[in-house]
C-alpha cells in the first residue's frame, strides 16, 4: 500500500510517499480503507520533532491521526461495527491507503468522507480545552486564532453551551467567525485594545501560537484562565499547555450528535492527494485556515 512517511525530523521535504506493508487490526482495533485523512498542526509538529519529550517516536514513522473510511478488518473483541461500515475516528499513520483506528464512530448520514475526516481531533481538542480553561455559561471566552479547525469547533460548542466568544482572525475571516456566533476582531497591532472595547474576558484560548500568551494573561487577569495548544513557551507564563488527549470516543459521540442536529459544521477549505502531503503541511504551517484541510485517498 501507499503511505506517507518520514525517516528524519525536519521540514516538509522529509515527507515521502512510499510502499509499505499493510497494517492489521489487533484486539480492540479496526482497520479502514482510508478515504480521507485530516491534516492537523500536530502532524507537522510531530514531523519537526517538537513533542519528543512527551511522546517519543521511532523512525521511520507514518503521519496523521484522523481518518474517515470503510471498515475492512475488525479486531478481536470489537463489537458494534462490521466490515463495510463507514466510520470516522483516530488512529496512527492515517496518511495512507489503509490505517488502524483506536477510536471510531459511525459517520453521520449525509456527511462525506472528506468532511468527516476533519472532525475527530479538532472536536476532542475543543471539548478538552473548553473544560480545562473553566469557562462557564454566561461568561465570555477569547479565542486567539479562531478560524481554523479547532477554533471552528470551539466557537460552535461554546455557542451551544451559552458561552459568549470573542474571536481573533485575519481580515478575510471576520465574517466567517460572525457566522459561527462569535464577536470578531482582527489580530495585529492594537488587538488588545480592540478586545478590551468589546467587553470583559473571563477566559482565553491560544490556538495559533503567535506569541500572545502574555497579552492573554493580561486580558483575563489570571494565567490559570488561559490554555494554549500551540505555544510551547506558555508554561513560562504560568499558562497550561494542553497536549494530552481526553476521551476520543466521547468526543466522537458529541461530534456525531452535534452534526446530526445541525449544530456543528466545519468546512473543508482545501483537499490534497497523498503525494501532496508536503504541500498540505506547508499550507497548514502558514495558518490563515478557514475550517479544515484534508488529504483524499
Amino acid at each position: 500500500m501507499k503511505r506517507v512517511s518520514f525517516a528524519e525530523f525536519g521540514g516538509p521535504d522529509v515527507l515521502h510517499l512510499i510502499d509499505a506493508e499493510e497494517p492489521h487490526a489487533g484486539p480492540g482495533r479496526i482497520r479502514v480503507a482510508v478515504r480521507a485523512a485530516g491534516v492537523n498542526p500536530v502532524d507537522w509538529r510531530i514531523r519537526e520533532g517538537q513533542f519528543l519529550k512527551a511522546h517519543p517516536l521511532e523512525l521511520p514513522a507514518g503521519v496523521g491521526l484522523d481518518a474517515a473510511g470503510v471498515v475492512d478488518e475488525v479486531g478481536e473483541g470489537v463489537e458494534g461495527v462490521e466490515v463495510g461500515d463507514h466510520v470516522f475516528g483516530e488512529g496512527l499513520s492515517t496518511y495512507a491507503e489503509f490505517a488502524v483506528l483506536t477510536a471510531w464512530a459511525r459517520m453521520p448520514e449525509g456527511l462525506s468522507f472528506e468532511e468527516a475526516a476533519g472532525y475527530p481531533s479538532v472536536v476532542e481538542t475543543a471539548l478538552r480545552i473548553i473544560s480545562q480553561v473553566g469557562v462557564r455559561p454566561g461568561q465570555t471566552l477569547l479565542v486567539s486564532g479562531a478560524s481554523g479547525g479547532v477554533g471552528s469547533a470551539v466557537l460552535q460548542i461554546a455557542r451551544e453551551r451559552g458561552i459568549a466568544v470573542i474571536g481573533t482572525a485575519g481580515a478575510a475571516n471576520q465574517d466567517y467567525l460572525r457566522d459561527l456566533g462569535a464577536v470578531a476582531t482582527t489580530y495585529g497591532e492594537g488587538w488588545v485594545e480592540r478586545v478590551r472595547e468589546l467587553g470583559r474576558v473571563d477566559a482565553a484560548l491560544d490556538l495559533a501560537g503567535s506569541g500572545v500568551i502574555g497579552e492573554l494573561v493580561e486580558l483575563t487577569g489570571d494565567p490559570q484562565k488561559v490554555v494554549s495548544i500551540a505555544d510551547l513557551g506558555a508554561p513560562e507564563f504560568g499558562v497550561r499547555f494542553s497536549d494530552t488527549a481526553g476521551s476520543v470516543p466521547d468526543a466522537l459521540a458529541v461530534a456525531a450528535d452535534l452534526i446530526k442536529r445541525g449544530r456543528l459544521h466545519i468546512p473543508v477549505e482545501k483537499s490534497y492527494t497523498l503525494g501532496e502531503a508536503a504541500a498540505a503541511h506547508i499550507d497548514s504551517q502558514a495558518g490563515h485556515t478557514r475550517g479544515r484541510r484534508v488529504i483524499v485517498v
